[in-house]
């Protein structure tokens, strides 16, 4: 199995991400819902076809043509249709990790890229210190924050895409997965994640969105999602 994270492009995870999640484990018997079989192994076909002397038949298909699958089951995963793992998606994920983590890991990130901002802020001229509000240069503090907004949209969205950690979750040994399957969530996904996560963030309420936002997994049930997993689909998990 190849342990390659997925290209940055892809819009999907690879169906050999080592994350994903394995498939449900298929019996060799046959289902029990299967066609009948005839226990006396009699050929049907030219040699013996099926006529009114023939007593092992098959009941003719009724008017309707081919009924439907018991339970209501017609597309793949499990004899009630649906989920193959059942109504539990995290069945067969590592443990949900723990918000206090979350939260840790998050400021590592802040910090780390903060840095990054301030440092090309000062290189592009766009870096805004004055406190005084008649002296505040407008235009200096937006490009400032497309800056910002742009480098930590990137950041979250081509770390997770490629391992689904950032630094700070590398650190506290935390990973982002999809919901419904456990794999790496592709660029698009985090795309989304990201944004909701920092746009407004960057743009309008700064810390109190990122607190809502990220917070929100304190509080949340059964998944331990924040705001932007929810807009993402995706929860984090534990790899220690």
């Amino acid at each position: 199995m190849s342990t390659e994270p997925p290209p940055p492009g892809s819009g999907q995870p690879p169906d050999d991400d080592p994350f994903r999640k394995p498939p449900p484990s298929q019996s060799g018997g046959g289902s029990p819902y299967d066609g009948p079989q005839d226990p006396y192994g009699t050929p049907q076909g030219p040699q013996n076809p099926p006529g009114p002397g023939n007593p092992y038949d098959s009941a003719p298909p009724p008017p309707g043509g081919t009924p439907p699958p018991p339970y209501g089951g017609g597309g793949g995963g499990g004899p009630y249709g649906g989920d193959p793992y059942g109504s539990d998606p995290l069945a067969g994920m590592p443990p949900l990790a723990d918000s206090g983590k979350r939260v840790l890991a998050r400021i590592i990130d802040i910090i780390l890229v903060s840095i990054v901002v301030g440092l090309l802020s000062w290189a592009f001229g766009v870096a805004e210190y004055q406190t005084n509000p008649d002296k505040i240069e407008y235009g200096k503090q937006f490009g400032q924050s497309v800056l910002a907004a742009v480098l930590y949209i990137g950041y979250d969205t081509f770390m997770t895409a490629r391992t689904g950690q950032t630094l700070g979750k590398r650190l506290l040994k935390l990973r982002v997965a999809n919901l419904n399957d456990g794999a790496t969530p592709s660029v698009q996904t985090n795309l989304v994640r990201a944004a909701v996560l920092w746009l407004p963030a960057v743009f309008c309420c700064a810390c109190i969105w990122t607190a809502i936002c990220g917070g929100w997994s304190f509080f949340d049930k059964p998944y331990k999602q924040g705001l932007h997993d929810k807009a993402a689909k995706t929860v984090v998990v534990s790899t220690g």
